[in-house]
């Protein structure tokens, strides 16, 4: 996008997000003084005539929705290069997802939010819109004047109207939270598929995990043992493969989950001790066997890979209380922006970003655009001593690896960019590992990761 700092009366603070096919920025408008968003086609899409209608599309289901749990939006224009924008509430709150960065949410606040945003979508079947895209980033928190958060849905970049959804013959949706109908090019949808996905949202609030492909999701219960019965009846009929099986409509989920939520949903006493262990959770979420985790033995080890079933890694069981295995973005490390195969497995996920913290963990990611190599030879670790990088060549992987030392809580960092052998050299993965002291584990770690066909 050219420098821009006004558009008509809104002048651009900063930029909030990028998506597929435009920018969302945090603007201020001065006639009005408010924060508004707004959002502006890509540069790279303006000469597509579809793009650009689907990108107004989008403005007018959020203007026809017209319910104060769905964006509003306010203004429509075209920039001097042709580009159009429109203007829309700003959420100050931040995403459903930026609240998962610290784990699992209490189980009575994942149902009441899942619920806020189900209601959210059934305003949105009422205009006869149907979302197709619902995903905690996609829901969105802004601060009201009693200081209750209210919960907006937003980004209806794949939305239809439900009288073309039932026709659709294009595939949609994001992994985890897509239903099966929505996977496969050809297939009808209606309300339904929305309420698959809010399930998902749901369950990734109560389990810190984004649901595993349809009709393979792990039960809830196996990953927070306390969960009530009814929670999980309720999310596991949401997230049902076949429709018909699902809750009627977006209401009647929402009306469930807030009577659960205030119900207290007594929680189910876990049948043993052992039920309680972190580890055994993500054991039994891999489809890995409970035998494996031997606190006794701390040199066992757990096979981990992502929900996609692409990258693979073994660590020693006593990190794996925490695990994360939907995907992540390799912009992250200045890479082309996009979600990959990807997963985080540590003893303390939520404090991984620390480099004060005692944390035992691994990062694996796929990289299949741009210079992942160059990336991890920039990245640097303030405090940390660096301790130089050097050639590795494993069984199934060769790279470059680098390591930090001596870090301020005492631990070590170990960055990596690894290639399969014999494969195609655009296909790499990025490892970090996060070890509490020196990096002892670090060749064995790597020399497990695995690039699945």
């Amino acid at each position: 996008m050219h420098s821009v700092e006004r558009i008509g009366r809104y002048r651009l603070e900063r930029r909030l997000g990028t998506g597929a096919f435009g920018t969302v920025w945090l603007a201020h408008d001065d006639e009005l003084e408010a924060p508004v968003a707004v959002k502006v086609l890509a540069d790279n899409w303006s000469h597509r005539l579809d793009v650009r209608e689907r990108f107004l599309a989008e403005a007018r289901m959020l203007r026809r929705a017209g319910s104060d749990r769905v964006v509003k939006v306010y203004d429509i224009g075209e920039l001097p290069d042709g580009r159009p924008y429109f203007v829309m509430e700003y959420a100050d709150g931040g995403t459903l997802d930026d609240l998962l960065t610290a784990g699992p949410l209490p189980v009575s606040e994942a149902l009441r939010l899942t619920a806020l945003a189900a209601r959210g979508a059934a305003a949105l079947h009422a205009a006869g819109i149907v979302h197709r895209d619902i995903k905690p980033t996609n829901v969105l928190l802004c601060s009201s004047p009693d200081g209750v958060s209210r919960v907006l849905l937003a980004d209806l970049g794949l939305a239809k109207s439900l009288a073309q959804a039932s026709g659709l013959t294009q595939a949609a949706g994001s992994a985890g939270y897509r239903p099966p109908e929505q996977a496969v090019p050809g297939a009808g949808i209606d309300a339904r598929a929305d309420v698959y996905s809010l399930g998902a949202v749901g369950y990734h609030l109560v389990t810190g995990t984004v649901p595993g492909e349809p009709g393979r999701v792990v039960r809830p219960d196996r990953l927070r043992p306390d969960l009530a019965p009814a929670v999980r009846r309720a999310l596991m009929r949401a997230l049902a493969p076949d429709r018909r099986r699902r809750w009627l409509d977006a209401q009647a989920f929402a009306d469930e989950l807030e009577r659960l939520a205030s119900s207290g949903h007594r929680p189910r006493r876990p049948r043993t001790a052992l039920a309680l262990t972190g580890a055994v959770a993500v054991v039994a979420a891999l489809g890995v066997t409970a035998a494996l985790v031997n606190r006794e033995s701390p040199a066992a080890e757990v096979r981990v890979t992502d929900t996609t079933g692409r990258v693979v890694a073994e660590v020693p069981a006593d990190w794996g209380r925490q695990l994360r295995d939907s995907g992540w973005d390799p912009q992250a490390l200045g890479l082309p922006s996009g979600h990959e195969p990807g997963f985080a497995v540590a003893d303390r996920l939520t404090t991984w970003q620390d480099l004060k913290a005692d944390v035992n963990g691994v990062l694996v990611g796929l990289s299949a655009h741009g210079d992942l190599t160059a990336a991890v030879n920039a990245l640097t670790h303030p405090g940390c001593h660096d301790d130089g990088s050097r050639a590795y060549s494993g069984t199934a992987m060769h790279g470059r690896v680098r390591t930090w030392s001596d870090c301020p809580g005492g631990g070590s960092v170990t960055e990596a960019a690894l290639a399969p052998v014999g494969g195609s050299a655009q296909t790499r993965i990025y490892v970090q590992i996060r070890q509490s002291g020196r990096a002892s584990a670090t060749d064995r770690i790597l020399g497990s990761v695995r690039l699945a066909s």
